[in-house]
């Protein structure tokens, strides 16, 4: 591919010009060559990232194993596609497109393609689909050879804190989240008397408090105190809250309060048609399809009086890290990335590097203003954006949530200023709205990064107006926002300017600052209104986001590695699910699940230490239901344990082998033994999933004990897992074993008679044919278990 790199590069940038009307800069085509390398390209806003996507898309297209470039909404992929599409399309490459709503034939036909625009939720729901189709022709990707990700940021840092989880219904117990949020609603919030401390708990300090419990909002955490848990244990008319059996009745009582009290209506989530929506926290973008975990979405629904959802049981998860890790190769571009260099090589492997701007940038980037109130630091931001307005500039407003928007648009409204307002209830018209953000005198309040990944484009009036003035009204949770709301200004070498306006009331300096310090800033301000003026303003306000950033960095680095645990495991299920697929020679598994199972279980039951000698009878117990014939002395004489039990596997695979001849229709039977063989493996692995995220919770604890919680959730889930593929090659041959009718497993006394017909009974097997009955138990209606059920041991 490097020798092809000259030609492949000239002929994509003259493909630009003959349909776009324009090519790439020289620093674009150095982007591309950093993205064919795999690396990840920092290039700032406006600098054309993607026409930069084109060309390493084109080369490494040529290789026939397909290029997925990810973006980060459904609108963004579409545009790209058609937009791009046109450069790849005139070079005779194939270009497609998935989006949310397309038919698995539409997903396959787009993945088929020389490239491939795709959102990275679809891509990755995509791949955990595949890994639970039960045939080759239910599976959309055809591999995972190189990608490039545009906002890399945003999908490998912001996003990377929850896992993508394709999930089931479980059961459903609406009534207990209606009555705790009944009871929320009756209770008080209270106060400590000193910062709630598990360490102090554990050193059996008290701890004044009052109310009916206690939030800490720095560690999203909430807590009973004496009274609360009085007032609960009578709500729901029990002894005492503490006792084991009412242990999900307390889990709901706090996921209540953690609703009322630390989920906020349209800054963490919206309402929309009845429906609550998550909102992401970084691009102030409606996350569709996620839901929050443990119970706490369904407590928010509760609360918001909509209808509650059921329990989610996880049917398929996996992280981003560890998703975009499995690409042969990877690269990225974004216009902010070098302040995460460090992460981005230890968990991706991929350096940065920075890629100068075409032009000069000319914005002037001013000095923070920090006041003591919110109501100061709006009433500022209203004046600067009636100033800027006056002189025809065009102005952005950045805000860090909904509220806050809706806010500033109804001040504005007082003003008699025509504005324009893009958040999370109006994403849909995102891309339209910032379009029209640089015309002169327009006026935009937007949520966080809302519109990334459309440019904001000046005109010739706005430009001699002083150009895009950004106005930050906090300091985000991450320094890269703060860089991106400034990149929307000064994109091409036009002229701009930006500054962030702060409170001490923000919640990142209210959680995340030392209180002592605030006070005396406090004290530092003049008259109502004026700014605060401080040497210590600066890094007081960078140690609030850094304390952040690396509390953040930590969920990840946490959620990497216990998923790296997992991921091991999710590989070796996946590589089986696929052998059993793809396998010509299912009947061949089956045979070896049989024989593996009966020689494992023979072997632990077939000899009597004391006696030096057989015991048929626990012989019997153990492998019966799998033979046809009485296990006893006469037909088993064998002296020796290994030629004893390797008869007895002979025997039964015997057996089994000749009731499948028996039934006719081999290619027909092959698809009832790989549908046994996959539906056991999914429900077992579905099973153990839910067993982890149990494990996850209560792991932590072992940190009490001076125990690291990432090695014993190690040792744990290893010794799980192996105890899960026991349990599915001992499941799958009581079932297949089960397909010879009644008469499989007759024969399980030592005393049975031996002259008995042993000849296949291959009615059972036949019926099998015609559709597997379902099996029983809460996963029967989306995993059926084929055949005969395993008998209790």
């Amino acid at each position: 591919m490097d020798k092809l790199l000259v030609e492949a590069f000239a002929l994509v940038r003259e493909a630009a010009k003959r349909t776009l009307g324009y090519g790439h800069y020289d620093v674009q085509l150095l982007g591309g060559i950093a993205l064919h390398k795999g690396y990840l390209a920092e290039m700032r806003t406006g600098e054309g990232k993607t026409l930069v996507s084109t060309a390493p898309a084109f080369l490494n297209a040529l290789s026939g194993k397909g290029v997925h470039v990810v973006t980060v909404n459904d609108y963004l992929a579409t545009r790209d596609s058609e937009w791009m599409g046109r450069i790849h399309r005139m070079l005779g490459l194939s270009v497609g497109c998935v989006v949310s709503g397309m038919s698995m034939d539409e997903r396959k036909k787009a993945y088929a393609c020389d490239i491939t625009y795709v959102t990275n939720n679809e891509l990755g729901f995509d791949y955990l689909r595949d890994n639970m189709a039960t045939s080759r022709g239910g599976m959309v990707l055809r591999g995972l050879s190189y990608c490039i990700i545009d906002e890399t940021d945003s999908v490998l840092i912001d996003e990377a804190r929850t896992p993508l989880i394709i999930s089931g219904p479980g059961d459903k117990v609406t009534k207990l989240y209606r009555l705790c949020d009944i009871l929320a609603r009756q209770m008080s919030r209270g106060e400590e008397s000193e910062k709630f401390s598990k360490a102090l708990a554990y050193a059996g300090g008290e701890v004044e408090e009052s109310g009916d419990f206690i939030v800490d909002e720095d560690g999203q955490t909430a807590i009973l105190t004496t009274e609360g848990v009085k007032k609960t244990e009578a709500f729901f008319g029990i002894e005492n809250l503490a006792d084991e059996e009412n242990t999900d009745i307390r889990h709901h009582v706090i996921l209540a309060i953690r609703a009322h009290y630390l989920m906020e209506r349209d800054v963490d989530y919206i309402v929309r048609n009845g429906e609550v929506l998550i909102v992401d926290e970084f691009t102030g973008r409606v996350m569709e399809g996620r839901r929050y975990s443990d119970g706490l979405h369904q407590a928010i629904e509760a609360k918001e009086h909509v209808d509650v959802q059921s329990e989610n049981l996880t049917m398929a998860s996996v992280t981003f890290q560890n998703f975009f890790n499995k690409y042969d190769k990877k690269s990225g571009m974004t216009g902010t990335a070098y302040t995460e260099r460090r992460e981005f090589r230890e968990t991706y492997g991929m350096d940065v590097i920075r890629i100068p701007t075409n032009r000069p940038v000319i914005r002037d980037d001013r000095p923070d203003l920090v006041f003591r109130t919110k109501d100061e630091k709006y009433g500022a931001v209203i004046r600067e954006v009636l100033e800027a307005h006056g002189k025809n500039q065009p102005v952005l407003v950045g805000t860090a949530s909904i509220e806050a928007s809706e806010l500033l648009s109804g001040m504005l409204k007082e003003e008699g200023i025509a504005h324009q307002v893009l958040n999370a209830k109006f994403d849909k018209e995102e891309a339209e709205i910032v379009e029209k953000a640089g015309e002169a005198g327009a006026v935009t309040i937007a949520t966080n990064m809302a519109g990334r990944g459309t440019d904001i484009k000046l005109s010739a009036e706005a430009k001699e107006a002083g150009g895009l003035k950004v106005i930050g009204t906090e300091r985000h949770e991450s320094r890269r926002i703060d860089d991106q709301l400034r990149g929307r200004s000064g994109r091409q070498g036009d002229p701009g300017d930006s500054r962030f306006f702060l409170s001490l009331e923000d919640d990142l300096l209210r959680y995340n600052g030392n209180g002592r310090t605030a006070q005396i800033l406090k004290g530092m301000a003049g008259k109502e209104g004026e700014p605060i003026r401080h040497r210590k303003l600066i890094p007081y306000v960078r140690r609030a986001q850094e304390k952040v950033e690396l509390d953040h960095y930590g969920v990840r680095e946490s959620l990497l590695e216990y998923d790296m645990v997992n991921d091991a495991q999710r590989e070796a299920v996946y590589k089986r699910r696929m052998e059993i697929i793809m396998s010509g020679d299912v009947h061949g598994i089956a045979l070896d699940v049989i024989r593996d199972v009966v020689i494992r279980k023979a072997w632990k039951a077939a000899w009597d230490d004391r006696k030096g000698g057989a015991d048929y009878g626990r012989l019997a117990s153990a492998v019966g239901h799998f033979t046809r014939k009485a296990v006893t002395e006469e037909a088993y004489p064998e002296k020796r344990r290994l030629d004893l039990v390797k008869h007895l596997a002979d025997d039964v695979a015997g057996a089994y082998d000749a009731m499948v001849k028996a039934v006719g229709n081999p290619a027909r039977f092959a698809q009832v033994e790989r549908s046994i063989c996959l539906r056991i493996l999914d429900a077992a692995w579905i099973r153990y999933l839910a067993d982890i995220e149990k494990l996850r919770e209560v792991i932590h604890y072992q940190a009490i004990g001076m125990r690291n919680p990432v090695v014993e959730y190690r040792m744990e889930a290893s010794r799980m897992f192996d105890k899960m593929l026991l349990s599915v090659e001992e499941d799958t041959a009581y079932v297949l074993a089960g397909l010879g009718g009644p008469g499989a497993n007759a024969h399980t006394g030592a005393g049975a008679d031996t002259n008995e017909d042993t000849d296949a009974n291959p009615s059972a097997a036949a019926d099998a044919l015609d559709g597997p009955p379902a099996a029983q138990g809460p996963m029967a209606a989306h995993h059926t278990v084929p055949g005969q059920a395993r008998p209790q041991q």
